[in-house]
This record gives structure tokens, C-alpha cells and sequence, in this order.
């Protein structure tokens, strides 16, 4: 039996009703379209609300982004994290990239059927990207040294938040290495802290601030 929506109000008190009512609406609408293109595993579909919303809007216990703020999400695949974040932050704009144009067709059903205006889906590589953003968010796409190499050049100047721009990731399992690897500063936020399912038990956002010359 799937969890719904109501595990997002547990973490999320304060959502409005159309908050709600989308939210409720992403355990129809991804059924649907995972029946068609496959962007979450069979296998995982009755989790999607932990393992794949929930786990999304654990960058938003890290950070609340601004209206108005520019976000990035890098391999989107059918819109995680972006489309959770969007529905939480109505007044911020997503730009959710992937290279795989049927993925980034769900994005695009998907945040029309829930109306978000705040969404924009596009098939493009994160290194063709010339925009700038305030953050750069993504999960578990690449190792992060890799990916700091994609993006580093995408990001605004000046900040406006409470965190310097810079990366938001989700990763999961032990980063010591991959931490290692990266030499750059970075802090680790365990989303057990968060959130007490058990899904979360080794769950981190690793943010990377950019320091643009």
C-alpha cells in the first residue's frame, strides 16, 4: 500500500490547500505517465512519496528559496527534485534540465496537469546551459566532483539567500572519498535530522558554495 500525500504535511505544516491538492495529485499523475515512460522504478512507484518527494524537499529544510530566485535542476530525470520544490516554492523559478527528451516530456505533462507556472522543462546537457542561477540542485546525478565541473560556471554573483549561491545535492552512502575528492569547502546536512523514515537513515544534502571572481 503507497504512502500519500499526508507523510508532506507531517515535514511541510504550513502548505496552502492548492499546495495540498497538488501534492495529492503526484501519486495519480506519475502512475500515469511511469505506465508510458518509465521515470521511476516499477519496483518503487509506492514509495514515491518518501523516496522520491519527500526526499526532494529535503533540500527545502536546508535552504527556503527566495521569490524570485533562479533555480537549476541538473538531470532532472521526471522532475526530481524540481517538481516538489516548485510546488513548495511558488514564487521561485526551476529551470529542470535533462539530456533525455522523453523524460523531459513528463516534466513538461506533468507540471502543466498541475499548472505550475514556475517550471520550465528542457532537453539540453548542464554544460550547454548559459543562464545563471542563484542554486544549482540536482540528486546524485554524477559523482560531485564531476558535477562541480559542469556547473561551477553557472551561478550568480551575488547572493541573496541565507547560504552562499552554490550547489544543493542529494546524495546518500558514505562521501568520504567522493568528499575527498572534491577539494572544495562543502557542509553536510544528514535529512535524518529531518525526517525519521527509514529511507533517510544515510540521506545527506551536501551543499558546495561558488564563489564567482
Amino acid at each position: 500500500m503507497s504512502v500519500n500525500s499526508a507523510i508532506v504535511q507531517k515535514y511541510f505544516t504550513a502548505l496552502t490547500p492548492e499546495q495540498v491538492n497538488r501534492f495529492e495529485m503526484l501519486d495519480v499523475l506519475y502512475r500515469e505517465w511511469n505506465e508510458r515512460i518509465n521515470v521511476v522504478s516499477r519496483k518503487d512507484i509506492d514509495n514515491l512519496y518518501i523516496n522520491h518527494v519527500l526526499h526532494s524537499l529535503g533540500i527545502a529544510k536546508v535552504l527556503s528559496f527566495n521569490p524570485g530566485a533562479e533555480i537549476l535542476d541538473v538531470g532532472t530525470g521526471g522532475g526530481f527534485p524540481g517538481i516538489p520544490l516548485a510546488i513548495l516554492f511558488p514564487q521561485t523559478q526551476f529551470h529542470l534540465v535533462d539530456s533525455i527528451g522523453k523524460k523531459i516530456k513528463v516534466v513538461h505533462e506533468i507540471a502543466r496537469a498541475l499548472g505550475l507556472n514556475n517550471v520550465i522543462g528542457q532537453q539540453i546537457r548542464a554544460e550547454q546551459i548559459q543562464h545563471k542561477y542563484d542554486f544549482i540542485v540536482s540528486r546524485a546525478v554524477t559523482r560531485l566532483n564531476e558535477f562541480y565541473g559542469w556547473v561551477s560556471r553557472k551561478v550568480k554573483a551575488e547572493s541573496t539567500h541565507d547560504l552562499d549561491n552554490g550547489i544543493l545535492y542529494l546524495k546518500g552512502g558514505d562521501l568520504t572519498e567522493e568528499l575527498n575528492e572534491l577539494k572544495k569547502p562543502y557542509s553536510l546536512y544528514n535529512l535524518s535530522n529531518y525526517f525519521t523514515e527509514d529511507f533517510f537513515e544515510t540521506k545527506k544534502v551536501v551543499y558546495v558554495p561558488i564563489r564567482v571572481d
